[in-house]
Parts: structure tokens; sequence; C-alpha cells
């Protein structure tokens, strides 16, 4: 839940050894079927908002339903059409239940999307199917003293024809801004790094010259290109009105997006354009600061693209391709092994008491099947108690599987046994949180009835971390086992086999902030005592406290 790093000392040591246009080779252009079609719904709040403001690609005009729960809205697209996606642009009073739908005919309707969580925002829904008509049923307000709202509902249909260079076009493309922030504060947030494809690097107005309006950033594609799509990723310094603009030479700009109304965090424009430079103009700063992105990815045909690197294909869950294990079946008082852990001595964070003591003095095999981290109450290094914390950083570090340890936690007041894992940037030099941490399991020993699995990112973190305390047995009676499903779309955890949260990267990204966990991550165990977040020590508390550790797993 809080923030834990490798101490300095071993750090040294270790340092001297969705929701956008798919990018890619065989993405298809997309075309934009359904603005000014033919449009009804079940009803209209008033003559103001029609259901033809729904689709007639102004979004300062828009929808409204009466206010009641089993509503819908269709459009017309006038023949039978290859669908691909539906976007939605949201009011404040959005759908937390509904479903996408199509239909041949206008009555007979088949789902095509169904979603129960829903956050509003501005929403990019992958469908697949031919239609002539496409339908919201929706079933479940956000605000139920209102109806449903949105600017904008659009449908796209693939056109067919295969072009190399549609995709992502603005990556690692020259930037330019109306100022740059580059300071102890943010350093470097210069206009480049919104183009970066790293989430968690940022570009900042100066906070000397640039906190004022407007403020504006700039990438040249290179070439000249036909835009389809912008995506915004805000920082909490966001643009209350802005507009997206396209030019042919930097100098002479044209609108093809404008809003009063925006709300930050994460912006899908579904824009069409042609320019080679596309340039983000803010007019009005949500506060005192100046504007910042974390991510100003631009999409389309045409530029000229520089490919970013590759992801990984997602797994296929159940994950069963083992690719690490450590069984810990060695004879009693061997040691872990050193060719898969590295142990990471020193001090702790977080308020800790402990010392994290060299050359595994602290854990060892039981002869049994399982390994023993043991926090002793011994003094060593100025510390009245010792433990134990080891990592895989430099033996192996992994993106996307399944990663499982089955773990028996101890019982007692302070106590923080923890299965997590650290972005392997770390090792670079990267601060946290901006390389991420994902706690599969942390336990506090003065209640081992509940657990946590949190995610930390710049945006979210420490006691602001993305998670979920979940009850269950006294998990310190027996063994349980604690997993991560992770792919590109986010983290599934699992508590022996039953979900006990999701953390989807399009949930993230529109409520929190940016999604930081598409790389690399190595794995770390370690038994804690005292602290911010356990409580202190008392006592009652047993020493030598054991956690045991069955085995870890990873599979893709």
């Amino acid at each position: 839940m809080n923030r834990r790093l490798l101490s300095v000392a071993a750090l040294g040591g270790l340092l001297a050894a969705f929701l956008a246009v798919p990018a890619g080779p065989a993405a298809a252009a997309e075309v934009l079927v359904s603005q000014n079609k033919p449009a009804t719904a079940s009803s209209s709040e008033w003559a103001g908002t029609p259901a033809a403001s729904g689709v007639d690609g102004d979004n300062g005009t828009r929808w409204s339903s009466a206010f009641a729960a089993a509503q819908w809205f269709q459009v017309d697209l006038g023949a039978a059409t290859a669908v691909s996606r539906v976007a939605i642009n949201w009011e404040a009073a959005y759908a937390r239940a509904f479903q996408v739908q199509l239909s041949s005919n206008g009555s007979t309707w088949t789902n095509a999307y169904s979603t129960t969580t829903a956050t509003g925002g501005q929403q990019s829904i992958p469908v697949s199917g031919t239609a002539r008509y496409v339908r919201l049923n929706l079933t479940q307000r956000a605000l139920e003293a209102y109806g449903y709202s949105f600017w904008e509902f659009q449908v796209f249909s693939e056109s067919g024809t295969t072009n190399p260079t549609n995709g992502l076009l603005s990556y690692a493309k020259p930037a330019r801004a109306s100022t740059e922030q580059n300071d102890p504060q943010c350093n470097p947030c210069t206009a480049d790094k919104a183009f970066d494809n790293d989430p968690a690097s940022r570009w900042a107005t100066n906070a000397t010259t640039g906190w004022v309006d407007p403020g504006w950033i700039q990438v040249d594609l290179g070439a000249t290109a036909q835009i389809s799509q912008v995506v915004l990723q805000w920082d909490p310094a966001y643009a209350r009105a802005y507009q997206i603009q396209v030019s042919a030479d930097a100098a002479t700009w044209s609108t093809i997006y404008s809003t009063t109304t925006g709300d930050g965090l994460k912006d899908v424009i579904n824009a069409s354009g042609t320019g080679r430079y596309v340039r983000m103009y803010g007019t009005a700063r949500s506060s005192t600061y100046g504007y910042s992105l974390w991510e100003f990815s631009v999409y389309g045909t045409g530029g000229n693209p520089t490919p970013p690197p590759a992801k990984p294909a997602d797994p296929v869950f159940p994950a069963s391709r083992l690719v690490f294990a450590d069984e810990f079946n060695g004879g009693a008082g061997s040691k872990p092994d050193t060719s898969k852990w590295t142990y990471d001595p020193g001090f702790p964070q977080n308020g800790e008491v402990q010392y994290y003591t060299p050359d595994s003095a602290n854990a060892a095999m039981n002869g049994t099947g399982a390994l023993v981290i043991e926090a002793r109450k011994e003094a060593s290094n100025g510390r009245d108690y010792t433990s134990h914390r080891m990592n895989t950083s430099n033996k192996f570090s992994v993106q996307y599987g399944r990663i499982e340890a089955r773990v028996k936690v101890p019982k007692g007041n302070g106590l923080w046994p923890a299965f997590w894992l650290m972005g392997d940037d770390f090792l670079q030099g990267r601060p946290w949180p901006y390389n991420g941490e994902i706690d599969i399991m942390e336990v506090l020993g003065r209640n081992t009835s509940e657990a946590y699995s949190t995610l930390h990112a710049p945006a979210y973190n420490g006691a602001g971390g993305y998670g979920q305390k979940y009850a269950t047995v006294d998990l310190s009676q027996d063994f349980h086992v604690w997993a991560a499903e992770w792919d590109s779309k986010g983290i599934r955890f699992f508590l022996d086999n039953t979900l006990v949260f999701t953390a989807s990267k399009d949930t993230v990204e529109n409520t929190r902030g940016p999604w930081i966990f598409d790389h690399k991550f190595y794995l770390i165990l370690n038994l804690a005592v005292g602290g911010d977040f356990p409580g202190p020590i008392d006592a009652t508390t047993p020493f030598p406290a054991r956690m045991l550790v069955d085995y870890v797993r990873v599979y893709q």
C-alpha cells in the first residue's frame, strides 16, 4: 500500500552489475459512418436536446433523455455496414450499465458489447458485426436523479483498405510548446515527453512564464497526414477549454475539435483533419497552474511515422507456459538460490524499524518445501529488529502473465509481509513511483483476516494507490495463493483463485491517471516490521515471526 524501495547500498550494487486506434502494419483505416444520419431515442429531456444532436458532429450540442432508467438511443446508418468501433462522449449524466446492440431491421437486436461498470467520460469501444442500425440500450444511470446524456455518439467502419502507415503517427516526432518546465520539480518536462509513448513522463508549461493562457504544444508528423483520432492523457493541470488544430506549415491553423468543458484525465477525440502539424491549443486552464500532458497521441494515415517498440503479445488465460519458478525444496537451512534471487540488505522506508540483513541471514529453507523469512528481535546496524528482503532484479523480469505465490503469513501487531513487483527501470535510475509498483499481496499482522492488492504510479501512490482491501479467512492459519493475471488491458488479482480486484487500464486512465504498467517488472518478497502502514509492534508481537513461502511461479 505504501512505498517500499531497494536500499541505497543494494541499488548501487545492482546498478554496477487501450483506448486508441490500434497501431501496426495490419491496421485498416476507419470511416465515421454515423454523422448526421437519422437518429431516434426513447425520449428527450426537452426540445433543445433531441436525438439528432447526438450525431451532429458538434461537441457543444447533446442528446439527453427523460429522467428514467430504461432508455435507448439508435442511429440508422442507411445500409448494412461492417461496424468496427463505437465512440461515446458522455456528459455528466452517463450510463453505468448499457449494451451496444446491432440490428439489420431496427427491431431484432444482438448485443455487441455490454458493461455494468462504465465510468463515463470519452469511451472508445471495439465492436464487430454488420448492421444497419446501432443502438445504445441504457439500463442504469450514474446520476439517478437525472437521465442519460452525451455530446456525441459515433459509429465507425473499417474501410477495408489496408495501409501500412495507418496507426500512431506522433511517436518520437519533433515537438514544440509555448513553454516548457525543466527544473527540480519537473525535470525534464519538455515537449518531446508528450510524444515518447512513455506514460510516466510528461510535458508541462514553465512554472515561471507558462502558467498563463493560452498555452500550446504541437507535433510535426513529418509529412501531410489524414488525422482520425487524438488521445490526450492529462496531468491534473488540464485545459478546461482547448482546441485541436491542424496545419500544413505550423503558421496557419484550422480547428478540427473544440471544447469548453474539458474535465481532464483521458480525452479520446474522434476528429478528422488534414495537416503535417497537430496542436493542442489551450485557452482556459483548470487551475492556477499551467498545462501538462502525460501523452499526446495522434492517429491516422500518412505522415512519416516511426513505429514504437512492439509490446509482447497478451497471454491467453489460463496461462500454462512456466517461465519462472522457485519451489524452495532445498534442504533444511539451505539458502535462497542466488541464480534466481538477489539478496537486498539495508535500511527500509515507511518508518519501518527492522534492518534487512545481508547474505540471507534471516531466510532459509525449512526442509519440507518452504522458504522461511524470519523477523527477529535482535540488534543490528543501530536497529533492534532484523528481517529479510529479496528480489529477482537483474535475474528475472517479466511483462504480462500470471504471477503467483503460495504464502503463509505471520500474525502480530506491526508485522507486514508482502509479495510485489517493481518496474525494472528503477534499476536504471527512474525514481519511484514513476517506474510503477504492483502489490499482489500485502497483509497487516494486526488483522490477518484482511489483505490488500494495490497499484502505485505517479498519479496514484502511497496512501492514494489504486487498489482494494478485501476480507477473508484468517490468513495466518494456512498457506494461500495470491496471483495477478496481467496483460495490456489491465491486471486481475486473485486470492485462492477467487477474483478479489480488477484494475482495468481503461478505467484507471479515465478516473485516476496514466497506466504505466506496460513494461517489465521484477519480483520481490519481504517481511517488514512496524511502519506507517502496519503500525507499531507491541508486547504481544511474537518474535521470531515467520513468513513461509511454498513457491513462486510465473506463467505466460
